[in-house]
């Protein structure tokens, strides 16, 4: 096996949230498939540095200010890569392929139309998925948890944790109506809707007819399972190094990971900060969510240690 391969890659978008690929000469690595613009680093160079460079080798145009989201190593049969991915905050110019390859915008729903290599995939899983993760708290019955999901929905969140766990204590017959009108209302907000229920819920739900994207495991589960759900999306609670690995062999779509900061709701478990959040992140290829103690004000700094965005219970739920 040779060396690691270190590219930069980019993730540019436009104005109508459509991003710029392009398809690689049938006789390169990987060739005839679509791919993110990019290239690999020179000696000496920052992942920034090499962003800005290749960018305007390729496409011609200047990339002014990037983020980064996320971190891939793969392998593949005849080399290793590490794919550093920036996406781009602003950019001057006209995309065009400088050396002939056909250059497209594409909506972000569409980029699994097409093919990419196979390290990009986590790449697109980014792409489709918001910065805001809502986990339901506390609620006094039906109505008030319906009225504290609208107003979540109403300020913008994509993807719902519906959670409904051992020590919420409700009326069991009221959980058929609660899961219906909670799809149906994620639905008409475009918004996902992920189940973690105990199993003395599911037990007695008739999920035939609910529309839901997947199941999300706390990290006990995690831990338990030989394979991942099959035909939905999958998402797992981690706390630790060995169970984000685990995450990653049951190729789960996302993970939470936590606690970056303490908590009012777990006092017992030690806040991680920052710098361990972000190094635990290094070899793991999936989109992370941070979360404990956060709130949409800390988006930036999460991002900026590799995160997807923030998770939150308080911050969402009860704002």
């Amino acid at each position: 096996m040779s060396d690691i391969v270190h590219v930069a890659v980019a993730v540019i978008m436009n104005e109508r949230n459509e991003v710029c690929i392009s398809l690689r000469d049938k006789d390169a690595h990987q060739g005839g498939l679509w791919e993110f613009p990019g290239g690999k680093l020179e000696q000496g160079e920052t992942v920034e540095q090499a962003l800005i460079r290749e960018v305007k080798e390729e496409l011609t145009l200047v990339i002014e200010q990037s983020r980064p989201v996320i971190t891939i190593t793969h392998d593949y049969p005849d080399k290793t890569v590490c794919l550093y991915v920036r996406k781009t905050l602003s950019y001057q110019g006209q995309a065009v392929g400088v050396e002939g390859q056909q250059v497209k915008w594409v909506p972000v729903s569409q980029l699994s139309d097409y093919d990419f290599p196979a390290a990009n995939l986590s790449i697109i899983k980014v792409l489709q998925l918001p910065d805001k993760y809502l986990i339901t708290g506390k609620w006094l019955d039906n109505d008030d948890f319906i009225n504290k999901l609208k107003k979540a929905l109403n300020h913008d969140i994509k993807l719902v944790q519906l959670r409904l766990k051992n020590d919420s204590k409700k009326d069991m017959s009221q959980m058929q109506s609660l899961f219906e009108n909670v799809a149906i209302l994620c639905k008409q907000a475009n918004t996902k809707l992920m189940l973690n229920a105990a199993d003395n819920y599911l037990d007695i739900i008739d999920l035939t007819n609910i529309d839901f994207e997947g199941f999300h495991a706390d990290s006990r589960t995690l831990m338990s399972l030989s394979r991942r759900p099959k035909g939905r999306l999958f998402s797992a609670s981690c706390h630790s190094e060995e169970e984000l690995v685990k995450a990653a062999q049951l190729q789960a779509d996302f993970v939470v990971l936590s606690p970056v900061q303490k908590t009012a709701s777990h006092p017992e478990m030690p806040a991680m900060g920052w710098q361990q959040f972000a190094a635990m992140l290094e070899h793991i290829a999936i989109p992370v969510y941070a979360l404990g103690g956060l709130t949409e004000k800390d988006m930036k700094v999460a991002r900026q240690h590799g995160a997807q965005g923030i998770a939150a219970i308080s911050a969402f739920w009860n704002d």
